[in-house]
Parts: C-alpha cells; structure tokens; sequence
C-alpha cells in the first residue's frame, strides 16, 4: 500500500504525525509531501523538530498568497507529483488550503482519497476553513471524523455509511505521547512564569485581528482579564505588529511564537485559555484547562458539551463576565471518549482494510434538500 500523506500548514503537522507512524507500523509505504503553505520556519521547521517528523520526500513550495494564487499553485505542484508517485490513496488533514487543493487534484487522479477531520461545521461560510471542509468532504472516499457530531453532520449531508468512520481525535494522539515531554522541557521556567499563575490567550483568524473596529475592543477585554490574571499571548510578528498598534495592553505578555510542546506546556498550566483556534479548543478540552473561545461559531461542538470549552463571542462584556466566572468557579475536566491517543490506528486500520478491498467510495450524488448548503 502506497500512501502520500500531505501536511502544508501548521495546523497539520500535529494530525498527520500519529497517521504516518500508523501506516508505516502496518507496512505502508508512506511519501509525505509538503506543501510549503506555511514557509516560516519559525511556523514549519520547530514543530517537524518537536514532533520528530521526518524530513519531506517532496516540498512543493506553495508559499504565501491570496486563497485563490496558493490553492492554484498548490494543485500544479502537486498534479505531476501524484502522477509520479502513483498512490494507492492519498491522505488529507484538517482544513487548510493545501487540504483542499491536494484532495481536488486526487479526486481526478484515480487514486483513493482520505480525510481526517471530515464532517467538522461551522455553518459559517465568510470562514474559508468551512469552503474548504465542505469541499474536500465532497470528494473524498473515506471520511475520518473525530467526533460524533461530525458523524451526525455527514449523515444529514447523505454521504453513505460505508465512507463514515468515528475514529477519534488524533490531536489527541500527539498530545497525550508528547504531554510529558512537554511539561517537563523547563517552558514555563523560562519564561518565569508558575503554573496556575498565568492565563494565556491567542488571536489569529483575519476576521479578529485584520479589522481595528474588532480588534481594539477585544484587546481592551483581554487588558481587563489580564487585570485578574496575566495573559501570555504567543503571536506571529504579523499579528504583534496588529496587537501593539491596537493598544495591547502593558498586562499582557506578548512573547514569540511558541513551538509545539512549548505551546502544549503553556496550556497545561494555564488558569484559563482564551482564543480563536479550533485546534486551542480540542487541545484545551483534552488537558481538562478552561477554554474560552473569542468566536460566535464553533466547527468542534463537543468541546462546549463533553469538554471544557465556552463559547463567548467577541463582545468585550461577555469576554470579561465569562473570564471571571471561570477564574471563580473552573468547569470540571472532561474529555470525549475515543480522544484516547489511538485514533491513527483506526484510520490505519480502516485505510489497509479499504486498499484490500478495492473499489471506489465516492458517492455520486449527495442529497441535500433543494436551496442548501452541504454544512
């Protein structure tokens, strides 16, 4: 069994790591390709060293872009390369650009396409992250959820059964083999922080941090939680420069962007999390911290009804009542049930058992009720 793996953005180093041991523990041949989407090493290269990821066999270059020139560039890289390589199947993660733009190449190519993550929802269609969930679903053969919401939601959509599987959160998988790496590297040390003294908080998604009218009143709210509990807020050098022209607030400790097992001990310590990442809400929800997300839509349900996530939104008021309440009174940890470290192996398990098989998954129509949107 011939298999590409595709990783392009940070995002999905963490969720194709645990997909790559798998395979090769059953004795696939695995290609990792990367894509280039993220070409900063302080976002590429520390989390490959951190999560002892292999060297790619192919680096495609994508580089920076509007969505429209990198999905572009990602497809002709990677069209003659999956012609080269000629996969059995070709394995996508999460939801960035280059996980849409790999599955729409391998859609045409012959080969069988798997995405891990399917059926996660927004039902916000201004996020492209959503565009590009709803696509790859669309044209994949297998369809690897982590939960069983994203079951119900593929379901409603029409996909069959047989394409389905509930197999887990591999984030949960890299976090729970690296929790103890993490927490014992010396993080927190050097950065003079004690655990449980600090509250940490990330922004990054444009509709955040592009737009002052946004981006100055929820700065404002964090300076005011900060006032309860320092925040650390770990931010790319394109969004500091956003947050100190906003006004950060000289409470909360901007630092440099962290890598991967630095993040996680972060987070392990920390009294609350506020963000706007969906992988901060699973992440958060698997080590039992306190999570507040500065959205009004989530693509991870289960986090809010089995985890430790709230869903606050981005009015400034609500941002500093839900701080309190949980900095008064912590919900209790909890953790949905196949977020158990062993999700990899069910994928890998299910993908063997597929080749075996033989035969395409794709349906060839989805019936969704007239005038919807899929999601």
């Amino acid at each position: 069994m011939r298999v590409i793996c595709v990783a392009g953005a940070r995002p999905n180093y963490m969720k194709i790591k645990p997909v790559m041991d798998a395979l090769e523990e059953r004795g696939a041949e695995v290609i990792l390709v990367h894509t280039g989407q993220h070409y900063d090493p302080a976002m590429n290269d520390v989390f490959f060293t951190d999560l002892a990821i292999r060297q790619p066999d192919y680096f495609l270059g994508a580089g920076p872009g509007s969505h429209a020139a990198q999905t572009g560039r990602v497809m002709t890289a990677f069209e003659p390369l999956a012609g080269q390589v000629r996969p059995d199947t070709v394995v996508v993660v999460g939801d960035v650009n280059s996980t849409m733009a790999c599955a729409l190449v391998t859609a045409k190519s012959g080969a069988l396409l798997a995405h891990v993550e399917a059926g996660l929802r927004s039902r916000d269609w201004s996020m492209p992250e959503e565009i590009n969930r709803v696509v790859t679903d669309r044209v994949s053969d297998y369809l690897f959820a982590p939960s069983a919401d994203a079951v119900g939601n593929l379901q409603a959509e029409g996909y069959r059964d047989d394409q389905i599987h509930l197999a887990g959160n591999v984030m949960a998988d890299t976090l729970l083999a690296n929790i103890d790496r993490a927490t014992s590297g010396g993080t927190l040390s050097r950065l003079g922080l004690k655990p449980g003294g600090y509250g940490l908080a990330t922004l990054h998604r444009p509709a955040n941090v592009d737009d002052p009218a946004v981006l100055v009143p929820m700065i404002r709210a964090l300076g005011e939680v900060a006032r309860l509990c320092p925040l650390v807020l770990p931010a790319h050098p394109r969004a500091a420069d956003r947050l100190h022209s906003a006004g950060v607030s000289s409470q909360i400790r901007v630092i440099p962007p962290a890598g991967y097992l630095d993040f996680i001990a972060l987070q392990a310590s920390a009294r609350l999390v506020l963000t706007d990442s969906g992988g901060v809400q699973e992440e958060t929800t698997i080590l039992g911290v306190p999570c507040l997300t500065l959205r009004d839509n989530t693509e991870r349900p289960i986090t809010l009804t089995e985890g430790t996530n709230q869903l606050v939104g981005r009015d400034p008021a609500s941002i500093i009542a839900a701080a309190r309440g949980v900095l008064t009174d912590p919900p209790a940890p909890r953790r949905p049930a196949l977020w158990d470290g062993h999700a990899a192996q069910r994928i890998a398990a299910a993908l063997l058992a597929g080749t075996q098989a033989g035969g395409r998954l794709r349906p060839t129509a989805i019936p969704v009720a007239a005038g919807a949107h899929p999601g």
